[in-house]
């Protein structure tokens, strides 16, 4: 496993430390009904109760504001990214706080209500392309020309030292008796930033338990990475769960996967439709389609060994 500052434990407590507090401290317990379904205690990590309803603002909080720091983006320079929605509030929000303008590049196809809360959180959204990656590459175009800083989901390692404290809370209130101690984490994969998070602080801090992606069949441009050893890229993203429609595989990501996962799987649209009505039944809350992809891995690969982890990132429908 490749060895970055970013990603080791210490960096990743002290990100902890510094994150808004609106995106740290969620909701983790053992669910009896779907441990009742799993037969086996699942533990469910809720990430949707905060201002952007997503785990972004974890990771997004903790780049924007070292690129604050060391002076690459303020007033008078803007940041630029490419978003499905979640990721772009995530900056839009951490932006605003700083006083920096946010620019966001979503396809035409964008989730309307996620357009919507990026311009809300005040980020100039520019919708251009048929799908995510050709909004990406306008981004790249935008930000060569105008000299503004790219921020890459997936790329940048401090994006994944801030999803990385996703873990770190479940480490710490295993160790605490508060939750049984996970033999397995199920994560939905797009760019992999949370991906790469988790396995890192895991790997360090509970080396047993098993780091499981979970892609749509669709798009599976980082599963086919991750069994190849190198990037990638796929025709087209075709999933109805936007937040894990990618077709191009992040390189920096496919990197930084060895080491850090286990397995990566893929999960049909029936799969993840029944997985989201499931959680939906069951926690009596809102589940995007790209969380459910965490419950409908596990039950892809049940029967397991012991406490898994069901991570609900996000609940913008």
């Amino acid at each position: 496993m490749e060895r970055i500052p970013e990603l080791e434990p210490e960096a990743i407590r002290a990100a902890h430390a510094g994150i808004h507090p609106a995106f740290t401290g969620t909701p983790q317990y053992a669910h009896e009904g779907l441990s009742a379904r799993l037969g086996v205690p699942v533990i469910v990590k809720v990430e949707t109760v905060n201002p952007i309803r997503s785990f972004k603002g974890r990771g997004t909080w903790v780049a924007v504001a070292a690129l604050a720091d060391e002076g690459s983006i303020g007033p008078d320079r803007e940041l630029v990214c490419v978003s499905a929605g979640n990721f772009g509030q995530g900056v839009a929000f951490a932006a605003r706080a700083r006083g920096v303008p946010a620019v966001v590049f979503c396809s035409t196809r964008a989730n309307r209500a996620k357009v919507a809360r990026m311009r809300a959180l005040g980020a100039n959204v520019i919708e251009v392309g048929d799908d995510f990656d050709a909004a990406r590459g306008s981004s790249e175009i935008h930000a060569a020309r105008t000299g503004a800083t790219l921020l890459v989901d997936g790329d940048d390692p401090r994006i994944s030292t801030g999803a990385a404290t996703l873990a770190l809370e479940l480490t710490d209130a295993a160790e605490a008796g508060q939750i049984p101690a996970p033999t397995v984490v199920s994560v939905p994969v797009g760019n992999g930033a949370l991906l790469n998070g988790l396995g890192s602080w895991l790997r360090s801090t509970a080396p047993q338990c098993r780091i499981v992606g979970i892609q749509a069949e669709g798009a599976a441009a980082m599963t086919n990475s991750w069994r190849a050893g190198r990037p990638i890229d796929t025709e087209e993203a075709a999933t109805y769960a936007d937040g894990i429609a990618s077709r191009v595989a992040i390189p920096r990501a496919v990197e930084l996967m060895r080491g850090r996962v286990d397995e990566m799987l893929t999960v049909s649209e029936d799969q993840l439709r029944t997985a989201q009505a499931t959680l939906t039944e069951e926690l009596g809350i809102t589940v995007e389609g790209a969380a459910a992809a965490s419950w409908a891995g596990l039950l892809a690969t049940a029967p397991h060994p012991g406490a898994v982890v069901v991570i609900v990132t996000g609940s913008n429908v």
